[in-house]
C-alpha cells in the first residue's frame, strides 16, 4: 500500500491533480496496482485530509509525548528520532506529529523505517502547504551531492 501512497503523491497530489476515485483506481490498476492496495492508499489518504481539513493539524501543542508500547514496536529508533529532530526544528508541529504518527500506524507494514516516515511527513506538510519548510530541511540532512571544504 506505500508504494501506492508514494505513486499518487508523486504523479497526482504534489501537481495538485486530485482524479475522481474511480479515474484514479483505474489508473493505479493498469500502473500495476493491486485493487486492496489502491483501496488501502486512497482510504488512507482521504483520513489524512479529512483530519488536516477538521484542524488537528493545527491544534495546540503538548509538552511531553510518551509512544505506547504498539507505536514503539511499529515505528523504529531513527524515525521517532527524525520526527522529535523536525519538532525541535519547528518544522514540525506536535500536532502534526500526532498526525505522522496516527498515518504511520494505519500503514498496513509491520515495522515502518525512516523512509515511510519522511514521505508521510512530506504528504502531511504538503497537505497544509507547509512543504517548503520540510524540503529545506530535508535536503540539508540527506542531500549526498554536499560542497567538500578544501
Amino acid at each position: 500500500m506505500f508504494e501506492v501512497l508514494v505513486y499518487m503523491f508523486e504523479n497526482y497530489f504534489e501537481s495538485d491533480i486530485h482524479p475522481d476515485h474511480d479515474t484514479l483506481s483505474k489508473e493505479l490498476f493498469a500502473a500495476g496496482f493491486d485493487q486492496d492496495d489502491i483501496n488501502g492508499a486512497v482510504d488512507w489518504y482521504n483520513v489524512l485530509e479529512a483530519m488536516a481539513d477538521a484542524g488537528v493539524s493545527h491544534a495546540g501543542h503538548c509538552g511531553f509525548r510518551i509512544y505506547s508500547e504498539a507505536e514503539i514496536n511499529k515505528i523504529n529508533t531513527d524515525s521517532l528520532s527524525f520526527m522529535m529532530f523536525l519538532e525541535q526544528a519547528k518544522v514540525l508541529t506536535s500536532a502534526q506529529r500526532e498526525l505522522v504518527i496516527d498515518r504511520a500506524m494505519a500503514l498496513s507494514q509491520t515495522e515502518i523505517g525512516l523512509d515511510e516516515v519522511r514521505w508521510i511527513t512530506l504528504m502531511v506538510l504538503w497537505n497544509q502547504d507547509r512543504a517548503s519548510d520540510y524540503l529545506f530541511v530535508e535536503d540539508a540532512m540527506f542531500n549526498d551531492n554536499r560542497s567538500t571544504l578544501h
